[in-house]
Protein backbone atom coordinates (compact mmCIF):
# COMPACT_ATOMS: atom_id res chain seq x y z
CA UNK A 1 0.00 0.00 0.00
CA UNK A 2 1.03 3.74 -0.84
CA UNK A 3 2.36 5.64 2.25
CA UNK A 4 -0.20 8.72 2.78
CA UNK A 5 -0.34 11.62 4.83
CA UNK A 6 -4.23 12.46 4.83
CA UNK A 7 -5.70 16.20 5.59
CA UNK A 8 -8.47 16.59 8.19
CA UNK A 9 -10.62 19.11 9.69
CA UNK A 10 -12.35 20.02 12.73
CA UNK A 11 -15.55 20.50 11.15
CA UNK A 12 -16.17 16.91 10.35
CA UNK A 13 -16.38 14.66 13.90
CA UNK A 14 -12.96 12.94 14.94
CA UNK A 15 -15.70 9.79 14.45
CA UNK A 16 -16.36 10.43 10.94
CA UNK A 17 -12.47 11.37 10.16
CA UNK A 18 -11.16 7.74 11.71
CA UNK A 19 -13.65 5.54 9.30
CA UNK A 20 -13.04 7.93 6.62
CA UNK A 21 -8.91 7.28 7.10
CA UNK A 22 -9.73 3.42 7.40
CA UNK A 23 -11.51 3.04 4.47
CA UNK A 24 -8.55 4.34 2.50
CA UNK A 25 -6.48 2.46 0.19
CA UNK A 26 -3.38 3.93 1.71
CA UNK A 27 -1.19 3.10 4.39
CA UNK A 28 -1.80 6.31 6.07
CA UNK A 29 0.95 7.33 8.51
CA UNK A 30 -0.16 10.65 9.33
CA UNK A 31 -3.03 13.38 9.16
CA UNK A 32 -2.22 17.27 9.44
CA UNK A 33 -5.60 19.35 10.84
CA UNK A 34 -5.91 21.98 8.09
CA UNK A 35 -8.61 23.98 10.44
CA UNK A 36 -11.75 24.02 11.72
CA UNK A 37 -13.02 23.56 15.53
CA UNK A 38 -16.43 23.19 15.35
CA UNK A 39 -16.75 19.28 15.78
CA UNK A 40 -13.57 18.98 17.83
CA UNK A 41 -13.52 18.05 21.57
CA UNK A 42 -10.93 17.88 23.91
CA UNK A 43 -8.67 14.99 23.56
CA UNK A 44 -9.58 13.36 20.36
CA UNK A 45 -7.66 11.12 18.73
CA UNK A 46 -7.51 10.73 14.75
CA UNK A 47 -6.24 7.09 15.23
CA UNK A 48 -2.74 8.32 13.64
CA UNK A 49 -0.14 10.81 14.48
CA UNK A 50 -0.41 14.74 13.36
CA UNK A 51 1.93 16.70 12.14
CA UNK A 52 2.45 20.12 12.78
CA UNK A 53 3.02 21.24 8.85
CA UNK A 54 1.56 19.28 5.64
CA UNK A 55 5.44 19.28 4.64
CA UNK A 56 6.78 17.46 7.82
CA UNK A 57 5.44 14.56 6.42
CA UNK A 58 6.51 14.84 2.68
CA UNK A 59 9.44 12.97 3.48
CA UNK A 60 7.71 9.54 4.54
CA UNK A 61 5.15 9.44 2.08
CA UNK A 62 4.15 9.16 -1.19
CA UNK A 63 0.61 10.97 -1.69
CA UNK A 64 -1.07 13.63 -0.14
CA UNK A 65 -4.99 12.64 0.55
CA UNK A 66 -7.15 15.27 1.25
CA UNK A 67 -10.36 14.65 3.36
CA UNK A 68 -11.56 18.56 4.08
CA UNK A 69 -14.06 20.48 2.45
CA UNK A 70 -14.67 24.65 2.60
CA UNK A 71 -14.84 26.50 4.44
CA UNK A 72 -11.87 25.11 6.00
CA UNK A 73 -9.82 24.98 2.74
CA UNK A 74 -11.12 27.74 0.09
CA UNK A 75 -10.15 26.78 -3.97
CA UNK A 76 -7.19 29.13 -3.47
CA UNK A 77 -5.72 27.45 -0.07
CA UNK A 78 -6.33 24.13 -1.93
CA UNK A 79 -4.59 24.78 -5.05
CA UNK A 80 -1.74 26.27 -2.75
CA UNK A 81 -1.57 23.09 -1.24
CA UNK A 82 -1.46 20.77 -4.18
CA UNK A 83 1.46 23.06 -5.76
CA UNK A 84 3.53 22.22 -2.81
CA UNK A 85 2.79 19.03 -2.44
CA UNK A 86 3.41 18.68 -5.81
CA UNK A 87 6.61 20.54 -6.28
CA UNK A 88 7.52 17.76 -3.49
CA UNK A 89 7.53 15.50 -6.31
CA UNK A 90 3.88 13.69 -4.13
CA UNK A 91 0.47 13.20 -5.93
CA UNK A 92 -2.35 14.81 -4.40
CA UNK A 93 -5.82 13.25 -4.10
CA UNK A 94 -9.06 13.79 -3.24
CA UNK A 95 -12.36 12.93 -3.66
CA UNK A 96 -12.92 14.11 -7.18
CA UNK A 97 -10.43 15.30 -7.81
CA UNK A 98 -6.22 14.01 -8.55
CA UNK A 99 -2.86 15.78 -9.23
CA UNK A 100 0.27 14.27 -10.50
CA UNK A 101 3.83 15.80 -10.43
CA UNK A 102 4.61 16.24 -14.11
CA UNK A 103 6.73 13.41 -15.31
CA UNK A 104 10.64 14.43 -15.86
CA UNK A 105 13.20 12.65 -17.95
CA UNK A 106 16.90 13.13 -16.50
CA UNK A 107 19.18 15.45 -18.85
CA UNK A 108 22.80 14.27 -18.00
CA UNK A 109 24.39 17.76 -19.39
CA UNK A 110 24.03 21.17 -18.05
CA UNK A 111 20.38 22.56 -18.65
CA UNK A 112 18.23 25.59 -17.82
CA UNK A 113 14.97 25.86 -18.53
CA UNK A 114 12.71 29.06 -19.27
CA UNK A 115 8.84 28.64 -18.47
CA UNK A 116 6.12 30.82 -18.45
CA UNK A 117 2.99 31.78 -16.75
CA UNK A 118 0.81 31.85 -19.70
CA UNK A 119 1.43 32.40 -23.39
CA UNK A 120 3.13 36.18 -24.50
CA UNK A 121 5.17 36.86 -21.21
CA UNK A 122 7.91 37.53 -23.00
CA UNK A 123 9.49 34.12 -22.49
CA UNK A 124 10.97 33.44 -25.79
CA UNK A 125 12.92 36.54 -25.61
CA UNK A 126 14.04 35.14 -21.99
CA UNK A 127 15.36 32.25 -23.60
CA UNK A 128 17.25 33.98 -26.42
CA UNK A 129 18.89 36.39 -24.17
CA UNK A 130 19.78 33.23 -21.57
CA UNK A 131 21.19 31.75 -24.80
CA UNK A 132 23.16 34.76 -26.10
CA UNK A 133 24.29 35.15 -22.19
CA UNK A 134 26.04 31.99 -22.08
CA UNK A 135 27.44 31.82 -25.55
CA UNK A 136 29.71 34.77 -24.89
CA UNK A 137 32.46 31.51 -23.63
CA UNK A 138 30.13 28.55 -24.01
CA UNK A 139 29.11 26.64 -26.81
CA UNK A 140 24.80 26.83 -26.09
CA UNK A 141 22.08 25.07 -27.67
CA UNK A 142 18.30 25.71 -27.29
CA UNK A 143 15.64 23.63 -27.41
CA UNK A 144 12.12 24.44 -27.78
CA UNK A 145 8.86 22.80 -28.01
CA UNK A 146 6.36 25.27 -30.19
CA UNK A 147 2.96 24.46 -30.67
CA UNK A 148 3.22 24.73 -34.45
CA UNK A 149 6.83 22.98 -34.17
CA UNK A 150 8.03 20.47 -36.74
CA UNK A 151 7.02 16.69 -36.79
CA UNK A 152 10.17 15.63 -36.05
CA UNK A 153 13.28 17.70 -34.21
CA UNK A 154 14.35 20.32 -36.16
CA UNK A 155 18.22 21.72 -35.92
CA UNK A 156 18.60 25.25 -37.25
CA UNK A 157 22.18 26.34 -37.10
CA UNK A 158 22.09 29.98 -38.65
CA UNK A 159 19.36 32.26 -38.51
CA UNK A 160 16.75 31.97 -41.41
CA UNK A 161 16.06 34.51 -44.26
CA UNK A 162 13.15 35.27 -45.15
CA UNK A 163 13.06 33.79 -48.20
CA UNK A 164 13.79 30.15 -46.14
CA UNK A 165 10.89 31.10 -44.10
CA UNK A 166 8.50 32.36 -47.08
CA UNK A 167 9.88 28.80 -48.62
CA UNK A 168 8.57 26.98 -45.26
CA UNK A 169 4.99 28.83 -44.80
CA UNK A 170 4.39 27.98 -49.08
CA UNK A 171 4.91 24.37 -47.81
CA UNK A 172 2.07 24.48 -44.96
CA UNK A 173 4.60 24.30 -42.35
CA UNK A 174 4.34 26.80 -39.69
CA UNK A 175 7.28 28.91 -40.20
CA UNK A 176 7.06 31.58 -37.14
CA UNK A 177 7.98 28.57 -34.87
CA UNK A 178 9.88 29.34 -31.67
CA UNK A 179 13.25 27.69 -33.10
CA UNK A 180 12.87 29.74 -36.00
CA UNK A 181 12.41 32.83 -33.96
CA UNK A 182 14.97 32.36 -31.51
CA UNK A 183 17.53 31.20 -34.33
CA UNK A 184 16.79 34.80 -36.08
CA UNK A 185 17.19 36.56 -32.49
CA UNK A 186 19.84 34.85 -30.64
CA UNK A 187 21.98 33.41 -34.02
CA UNK A 188 22.19 29.87 -31.63
CA UNK A 189 21.69 26.72 -33.04
CA UNK A 190 18.26 25.75 -32.03
CA UNK A 191 16.66 22.33 -31.88
CA UNK A 192 12.40 22.73 -32.89
CA UNK A 193 10.37 20.34 -31.46
CA UNK A 194 6.49 20.39 -30.61
CA UNK A 195 3.74 19.85 -28.18
CA UNK A 196 -0.06 19.96 -27.75
CA UNK A 197 -2.51 20.19 -24.33
CA UNK A 198 -0.96 21.94 -21.34
CA UNK A 199 -1.55 20.88 -17.88
CA UNK A 200 -2.64 23.13 -14.63
CA UNK A 201 1.12 22.66 -13.88
CA UNK A 202 2.92 22.49 -17.22
CA UNK A 203 2.14 18.73 -18.25
CA UNK A 204 1.43 18.03 -21.98
CA UNK A 205 -0.32 15.51 -23.37
CA UNK A 206 2.53 14.78 -26.44
CA UNK A 207 5.87 15.89 -27.83
CA UNK A 208 8.63 14.71 -29.40
CA UNK A 209 10.36 17.03 -26.55
CA UNK A 210 12.53 14.06 -25.60
CA UNK A 211 14.04 12.90 -29.10
CA UNK A 212 15.02 16.71 -29.23
CA UNK A 213 16.90 16.49 -25.70
CA UNK A 214 18.71 13.37 -27.34
CA UNK A 215 19.63 15.19 -30.39
CA UNK A 216 20.96 18.54 -28.37
CA UNK A 217 22.59 16.57 -25.90
CA UNK A 218 24.25 14.28 -29.23
CA UNK A 219 26.17 17.48 -29.99
CA UNK A 220 28.11 17.86 -26.24
CA UNK A 221 26.96 21.28 -26.00
CA UNK A 222 28.44 22.92 -22.98
CA UNK A 223 24.70 24.24 -21.81
CA UNK A 224 21.26 23.40 -23.06
CA UNK A 225 18.46 25.87 -22.88
CA UNK A 226 15.08 24.40 -22.83
CA UNK A 227 12.91 26.70 -23.74
CA UNK A 228 9.00 26.35 -22.67
CA UNK A 229 5.51 26.78 -24.74
CA UNK A 230 2.95 29.11 -23.19
CA UNK A 231 2.39 27.57 -19.40
CA UNK A 232 3.80 24.21 -20.31
CA UNK A 233 7.16 22.52 -18.70
CA UNK A 234 9.79 20.85 -21.19
CA UNK A 235 9.46 17.30 -19.89
CA UNK A 236 13.05 17.14 -18.63
CA UNK A 237 14.79 17.63 -15.47
CA UNK A 238 16.80 20.47 -15.90
CA UNK A 239 19.22 21.64 -13.87
CA UNK A 240 17.60 25.17 -13.37
CA UNK A 241 14.60 27.09 -14.14
CA UNK A 242 13.60 30.27 -14.84
CA UNK A 243 10.10 31.55 -14.48
CA UNK A 244 8.87 34.45 -16.54
CA UNK A 245 5.54 36.26 -15.31
CA UNK A 246 3.95 38.44 -17.99
CA UNK A 247 2.96 42.18 -17.29
CA UNK A 248 -0.21 41.59 -15.30
CA UNK A 249 0.16 38.76 -14.75
CA UNK A 250 -0.87 36.67 -11.01
CA UNK A 251 2.13 34.44 -10.31
CA UNK A 252 0.11 32.25 -7.81
CA UNK A 253 -3.73 32.20 -9.20
CA UNK A 254 -4.10 28.61 -9.74
CA UNK A 255 -1.68 26.43 -9.92
CA UNK A 256 0.83 28.97 -10.80
CA UNK A 257 1.90 28.75 -7.36
CA UNK A 258 3.96 25.22 -8.16
CA UNK A 259 5.86 27.34 -11.19
CA UNK A 260 6.60 29.85 -8.96
CA UNK A 261 7.66 26.85 -6.35
CA UNK A 262 10.39 25.13 -9.06
CA UNK A 263 11.80 27.86 -10.72
CA UNK A 264 15.34 29.52 -9.38
CA UNK A 265 14.95 32.95 -10.65
CA UNK A 266 12.02 34.74 -11.56
CA UNK A 267 11.78 37.19 -14.03
CA UNK A 268 9.09 39.88 -14.05
CA UNK A 269 7.84 41.61 -17.29
CA UNK A 270 6.08 44.49 -16.51
CA UNK A 271 3.62 45.07 -14.05
CA UNK A 272 4.05 42.33 -11.32
CA UNK A 273 3.21 41.26 -7.44
CA UNK A 274 6.58 40.52 -6.41
CA UNK A 275 5.50 40.42 -3.05
CA UNK A 276 2.91 37.63 -4.09
CA UNK A 277 5.69 35.84 -5.58
CA UNK A 278 8.08 35.66 -2.33
CA UNK A 279 4.67 34.61 -0.28
CA UNK A 280 5.05 31.52 -2.42
CA UNK A 281 8.87 30.99 -2.68
CA UNK A 282 12.23 33.55 -1.31
CA UNK A 283 13.69 33.37 -4.77
CA UNK A 284 15.27 36.31 -7.05
CA UNK A 285 12.65 38.06 -8.90
CA UNK A 286 14.61 40.98 -11.44
CA UNK A 287 11.99 43.47 -13.30
CA UNK A 288 12.83 43.77 -17.03
CA UNK A 289 11.09 45.24 -19.91
CA UNK A 290 11.06 44.24 -23.79
CA UNK A 291 12.24 46.47 -26.50
CA UNK A 292 11.12 45.81 -29.93
CA UNK A 293 14.78 45.52 -32.08
CA UNK A 294 14.88 45.69 -35.96
CA UNK A 295 17.00 42.82 -36.90
CA UNK A 296 18.22 45.40 -40.15
CA UNK A 297 18.75 49.13 -40.05
CA UNK A 298 15.35 51.13 -41.35
CA UNK A 299 17.23 54.34 -41.84
CA UNK A 300 14.55 56.61 -41.13
CA UNK A 301 12.33 55.58 -43.36
CA UNK A 302 8.46 55.06 -43.13
CA UNK A 303 7.61 51.87 -41.59
CA UNK A 304 4.74 49.76 -40.45
CA UNK A 305 5.09 47.47 -37.06
CA UNK A 306 3.62 44.46 -36.53
CA UNK A 307 3.67 42.92 -33.26
CA UNK A 308 2.03 41.07 -30.78
CA UNK A 309 2.07 42.48 -27.48
CA UNK A 310 2.87 46.50 -26.52
CA UNK A 311 6.08 46.93 -26.72
CA UNK A 312 6.93 50.58 -27.75
CA UNK A 313 8.20 51.87 -31.08
CA UNK A 314 9.02 55.56 -29.93
CA UNK A 315 13.42 54.32 -30.14
CA UNK A 316 13.06 52.48 -33.60
CA UNK A 317 15.13 54.65 -36.17
CA UNK A 318 12.00 55.02 -38.08
CA UNK A 319 8.77 57.09 -39.05
CA UNK A 320 6.60 54.74 -37.89
CA UNK A 321 3.04 55.45 -39.62
CA UNK A 322 1.26 52.65 -38.20
CA UNK A 323 1.76 49.81 -35.90
CA UNK A 324 -0.72 46.29 -35.59
CA UNK A 325 -0.74 44.63 -32.61
CA UNK A 326 -2.93 41.56 -34.19
CA UNK A 327 -0.07 39.36 -35.60
CA UNK A 328 -2.29 37.04 -33.78
CA UNK A 329 -5.67 38.01 -35.15
CA UNK A 330 -5.38 37.10 -38.52
CA UNK A 331 -8.52 38.55 -40.17
CA UNK A 332 -7.56 41.87 -38.23
CA UNK A 333 -4.39 41.80 -39.40
CA UNK A 334 -4.78 41.56 -42.74
CA UNK A 335 -7.87 44.88 -42.21
CA UNK A 336 -5.07 46.35 -40.79
CA UNK A 337 -2.48 45.51 -44.24
CA UNK A 338 -5.06 47.09 -46.10
CA UNK A 339 -4.47 50.42 -44.92
CA UNK A 340 -0.90 50.39 -44.73
CA UNK A 341 1.66 52.67 -47.19
CA UNK A 342 5.10 51.93 -46.15
CA UNK A 343 8.85 51.32 -47.26
CA UNK A 344 9.48 48.98 -44.91
CA UNK A 345 7.13 46.21 -42.74
CA UNK A 346 9.03 45.53 -39.40
CA UNK A 347 7.39 42.63 -37.73
CA UNK A 348 7.69 40.16 -35.33
CA UNK A 349 8.27 36.38 -36.04
CA UNK A 350 5.17 34.74 -34.47
CA UNK A 351 1.77 34.31 -35.57
CA UNK A 352 1.12 35.27 -38.62
CA UNK A 353 3.97 36.85 -39.56
CA UNK A 354 5.00 35.02 -42.36
CA UNK A 355 1.95 33.56 -44.07
CA UNK A 356 0.27 37.11 -43.65
CA UNK A 357 2.53 39.64 -43.64
CA UNK A 358 5.77 38.42 -45.26
CA UNK A 359 3.58 37.29 -48.61
CA UNK A 360 1.88 40.87 -48.18
CA UNK A 361 5.05 42.37 -48.77
CA UNK A 362 6.20 40.05 -51.42
CA UNK A 363 3.28 40.61 -53.36
CA UNK A 364 3.35 44.36 -53.12
CA UNK A 365 7.66 44.62 -53.37
CA UNK A 366 7.53 46.26 -49.59
CA UNK A 367 10.63 45.29 -47.66
CA UNK A 368 10.38 43.46 -44.77
CA UNK A 369 12.40 43.50 -41.65
CA UNK A 370 12.35 40.57 -38.87
CA UNK A 371 12.47 41.94 -35.15
CA UNK A 372 12.88 40.62 -32.14
CA UNK A 373 12.26 41.59 -28.28
CA UNK A 374 15.21 42.66 -26.79
CA UNK A 375 15.08 41.92 -22.80
CA UNK A 376 16.09 45.01 -20.82
CA UNK A 377 17.02 44.38 -17.43
CA UNK A 378 19.87 45.77 -15.57
CA UNK A 379 20.09 43.11 -13.02
CA UNK A 380 19.46 40.19 -15.14
CA UNK A 381 22.72 39.06 -16.25
CA UNK A 382 23.96 39.39 -12.86
CA UNK A 383 21.25 36.75 -11.55
CA UNK A 384 21.99 34.83 -14.52
CA UNK A 385 26.14 34.35 -13.64
CA UNK A 386 25.02 33.50 -10.34
CA UNK A 387 22.64 31.07 -11.40
CA UNK A 388 24.91 28.91 -12.60
CA UNK A 389 28.19 29.40 -10.20
CA UNK A 390 28.30 25.97 -9.86
CA UNK A 391 31.49 23.87 -10.65
CA UNK A 392 29.56 22.22 -13.16
CA UNK A 393 28.61 24.92 -15.00
CA UNK A 394 32.14 26.13 -15.38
Amino acid sequence: MRRAVAIVDGDHTVAVMRDALASLPYDVVAVWLAGGAEKLRAGDDFGVPTVDELADAFARVELVVDLSDEPVLDPRTRFGLVARTLAAGLSYVGSDFRFDPPQLEPFSAPSIGVIGTGKRVGKTAVSAHVARTFARDRDVIVVTMGRGGPSEPELVERPPTIEFLLALSREGRHAASDHLEIAAAAGIPTIGCRRAGGGLVGAVTSSNVLEGAALAASRAPDLTVFDGSGGALPPVAVDRRILVVGDGHDATVGLNAYRVLVSDLVVAVGAVDHGAIRDVKDVPIVRAELRLRPLAPLEGRRAAVFTTGAAPTEHLDADVVAVSRNLGDRARLRADLERVEADVYVVELKAAAIDVVAETAAERGVELVLATNDVVSPELDEELAELVAEETYA
